[in-house]
């Protein structure tokens, strides 16, 4: 699947329908035109969720609404209430929540719906202060709602893999189903009666999808 790639920088003259492939059809109204396309900045992303509780990513220059609804958000604070218990008691790393912003790279800025982070690659041991550091997740857990697209997650995972990424769980609250990603590309579906397992990023972590979609 061809995805987009940081050479290719949007503009103010790009078309709509344009801007939108680009960013891997993502719905319209999840995709902010100001400031203009190609010249956002982490800056913006921290304006946004400072003073308008906006949560956005940030990549390519462009501002993109993260969308987050009731039960994903319940769902995604469920995996990483989990994960933190677990990570907290063995010191492992620390965790992030939906609106975690990571500079993946330069200018690029991520929120996975819940992040965990290794204590190697914390400097020092400890998060940063800086509101937006530059590090990459271990593992991401991604909550899908219904405008995400399959063409945004794939470059999300992409991204994610390519600076260091271990693991990735996509987890549908539709089919009631996580997709447990190894590499951009490689996968296996868990689906209820299954169970979620850390492997070498969280060892021993164990986390049935029974538990995750109960009512």
């Amino acid at each position: 699947m061809a995805t987009a790639t940081i050479r290719e920088m949007p503009s103010a003259t790009w078309s709509y329908p344009r801007l939108r492939r680009h960013l891997g059809m993502i719905p319209a109204e999840r995709i902010l035109l100001f400031p203009h396309p190609g010249s956002a900045s982490p800056e913006d992303v921290l304006a946004l969720d400072d003073h308008y509780n906006v949560i956005c990513e940030l990549f390519d220059g462009v501002l993109v609404r993260k969308p987050m609804g009731a039960e994903e958000s319940r769902i995604a604070m469920y995996i990483g209430g989990k994960i933190a218990s677990y990570a907290e008691r063995r010191k492992l790393g620390v965790v992030l929540g939906e609106a975690g912003f990571l500079e993946l790279m330069p200018g690029q800025v991520r929120a996975a719906d819940v992040s965990f982070i290794s204590k190697e690659r914390l400097p020092g041991g400890k998060l940063p202060k800086k509101k937006i550091p530059p590090l990459v997740p271990n593992l991401a857990v991604e909550v899908l709602s219904d405008s995400n697209t399959p063409k945004e997650m794939a470059r999300k995972r992409q991204e994610c893999f390519a600076q260091g990424t271990q693991l990735v769980w996509q987890v549908d609250p539709k089919t009631k189903t996580v997709e447990v990603f190894t590499s951009p590309t490689e996968s296996r579906v868990l689906r209820l009666g299954q169970t979620l397992d850390g492997e070498n990023v969280l060892p021993g972590f164990k986390l049935k999808l029974s538990k995750i979609f109960s009512d």
